[in-house]
């Protein structure tokens, strides 16, 4: 059973309780990202990250890591374009050691100038290493691209450029407002007593206060349908095809999950079939979603030979056009559906991934989504909601390519000329 309460300052706690586990999965959950950056500030979200675990005012980042690893424990973070995780995971036995470290990180660290200055060398060798990476730029670049005139657009790395001018000062200026109890949610599951789990928890967080008011900002997302190319001297070529989307609370996200899974979800999709298994022509080849609270984005990506990509773009084509015109069987999106349940039944096993659920869903939407009720969602998806979710993302002159590679002998625009 999943409890909501809220600490003394208001922060809001998302408790699970699991009697049949010996671990525990413990979660810092602060909405801002990327998309909540002035473009000055672009990539201090993720900088943020970084410097909590390089030293508090009671801990050197060797002994975070020390203590950490002492009890075999796990603590790692990530930022996203709205939002920002702590988490850890550790046995039952071992959680005061994990929640005391995580909190002197979140409430104490130090950012220091001199471990900006190590630690901002390393960021730029992380954004090098995105622009070496052509399967992860394809991706990167057309975001960029087409939400270039919305916040949403920016690189949750920052640039070169934006993250040299991060110190000590600005940082602290930046963390102050931005972190605040108003946006921030802790997420627990696993094996403990609620009660006393809550009293620990306010205890070490729920002192927490904030001098200033919280600081909010984001601009409207502005999808603008756009070509990007990036010729790279490289052996294969890294195509990505994309269609605005569903927003994260749309009441058709379950029908477009299940089209996601159908069409390019797994080896037995219809684009793996078709572009690699009866034609041979990529090793990699799927489709996914991205969504955000007021915007989303249907993707196709696929990774060849030069010289096999204008065929690629065809059968993609070809068989959004069948997509377009026949209705997929019901028999078919039965199959689809009892496989999506079973994953995700088979998910909610995992500690981790009930506190990961529960820590965004709240922090996002202000509360747990009841788990009978999306399975309740999912069975309901009938042939006729899939073929609305195909009408309305696969619209000719919304869409969006980039491709990264070795482009030169590649004429995107006649492979182009044929679309559905």
């Amino acid at each position: 059973m999943v409890i909501i309460k809220k600490l003394d300052n208001g922060v809001r706690v998302v408790l699970e309780e699991i009697d049949y586990v010996r671990s525990i999965s413990f979660g810092i959950w602060v909405k801002n990202g990327s998309r909540n950056e002035q473009s000055e500030y672009n990539g201090m979200s993720h900088f943020i990250e970084h410097m909590l675990f390089k030293g508090t005012e009671n801990r050197t980042a060797k002994q975070i890591a020390e203590e950490m690893d002492a009890v075999g424990g796990q603590i790692n973070a990530y930022t996203t374009k709205e939002y920002t995780c702590y988490h850890t995971r550790v046995l039952d036995k071992h959680f005061d050691r994990a929640l005391d470290v995580i909190s002197d990180m979140f409430l104490h660290s130090r950012f220091a100038q001199k471990d900006i200055e190590k630690e901002r060398n390393v960021i730029i060798e992380e954004i090098n290493m995105y622009e070496d990476a052509p399967e992860e730029l394809v991706h990167d670049s057309l975001q960029e691209a087409i939400w270039k005139d919305s916040s949403l657009g920016q690189p949750i790395l920052g640039t070169v450029e934006s993250i040299s001018k991060f110190h000590t000062e600005n940082m602290k200026d930046f963390f102050e407002s931005r972190y605040h109890t108003e946006n921030t949610v802790i997420s627990v599951a696993g094996h403990f007593d609620t009660e006393e789990m809550f009293s620990k928890l306010n205890k070490t967080l729920g002192q927490w206060k904030r001098k200033s008011d919280f600081v909010y900002y984001d601009t409207k997302t502005i999808y603008t349908p756009d070509i990007v190319k990036k010729e790279k001297d490289i052996e294969q070529v890294h195509l990505c095809i994309a269609f605005p989307a569903l927003e994260r609370d749309h009441p058709q996200k379950y029908a477009l999950a299940v089209f996601n899974t159908i069409f390019g979800g797994g080896m037995s999709s219809r684009l793996f079939q078709k572009v690699r298994e009866e034609n041979g022509l990529t090793y990699t080849i799927y489709s996914y979603t991205s969504a955000y609270v007021d915007s989303g984005l249907f993707a196709i990506y696929a990774g060849m030979n030069p010289n096999q990509t204008e065929k690629v773009i065809e059968l993609i084509f070809e068989e959004i056009k069948m997509l377009k015109q026949n209705k997929l069987s019901q028999k078919l999106i039965d199959v689809t559906k009892e496989q999506m349940i079973s994953n995700f039944i088979i998910g909610q096993e995992s500690t981790v991934n009930l506190m990961t659920a529960s820590g965004a869903s709240v922090l996002l939407r202000g509360f747990v989504q009841d788990t009978e009720e999306i399975l309740q969602q999912i069975e309901k998806i009938t042939a006729e909601d899939i073929q609305n979710v195909i009408e309305k993302i696969f619209v000719k002159q919304n869409m969006s390519i980039s491709i990264v590679g070795n482009i030169k002998n590649v004429c995107l625009e006649k492979a182009l000329e044929n679309t559905f």
